[in-house]
């Protein structure tokens, strides 16, 4: 079980993680959650209906993190369209960014917060112990997954990892290089999250 998940019985997931496994996890956890933001909920309001439907932002975000986790919805796959194209592209996604957005931030937080929390209560009940074995339900595995890509999202884009040949080159990376510690995160990340997807597959 080192370093991977595997299935419980009766569904979910388990996985063993040591000490310096759980503060690493946990650190990336936090940072993602200040990335994101408190969110239009993030401070009390006096009016909680008009929160519900508050609209999000209409514009990507400037962050190119926050733009890999909340990309435009409308891309032309084949490459670059026509002008006309492009500005009806630009507001269909400004559009669906305004009513979408807010939901998703908040998604990613209550994802990022099951993760806190259940490192938490690991840490606490083997303290001293070096690590434990963390024990998953079902619908904690799939918050830990959503989590688990948002993290490697995050870091993909300040590695600015496009597709698969850059994560080639990255294994490649000499041990001085200053990215190479992102770079093992990275990597360790997806193994967890490959094992763990299988693990819900039925």
């Amino acid at each position: 079980m080192p370093g991977q998940f595997e299935p419980l019985p009766g569904g979910g997931a388990a996985v063993a993680l040591d000490d310096v496994e759980i503060s690493i996890i946990r650190s990336l956890a936090v940072q993602l959650l200040e990335l994101i933001g408190p969110g239009p909920g993030g401070e009390a309001s006096e009016d909680p209906l008009a929160e519900l439907f508050a609209e999000g932002p209409s514009e990507p975000p400037a962050d190119p993190v926050l733009r890999r986790l909340f990309p435009d919805a409308y891309i032309d796959p084949e490459g670059t369209p026509q002008a006309a194209e492009a500005e009806q592209q630009r507001a269909h996604s400004a559009e669906f960014r305004r009513f979408t957005e807010n939901d998703l931030r908040a998604g990613k937080r209550e994802n990022a917060l099951a993760v806190v929390g259940s490192l938490d209560a690991l840490a606490a009940a083997s303290a001293g112990e070096g690590g434990a074995v963390l024990k998953l339900s079902p619908d904690e595995s799939r918050q830990w997954l959503s989590c688990l890509n948002d993290l490697r999202l995050a870091i993909g884009s300040r590695l600015d990892i496009a597709d698969e040949d850059d994560t080639d080159l990255l294994y490649r990376l000499p041990d001085e290089d200053p990215r190479k510690p992102m770079v093992m995160a990275y990597l360790w990340l997806g193994g967890l999250q490959e094992t763990l997807v299988a693990t819900l597959m039925p």
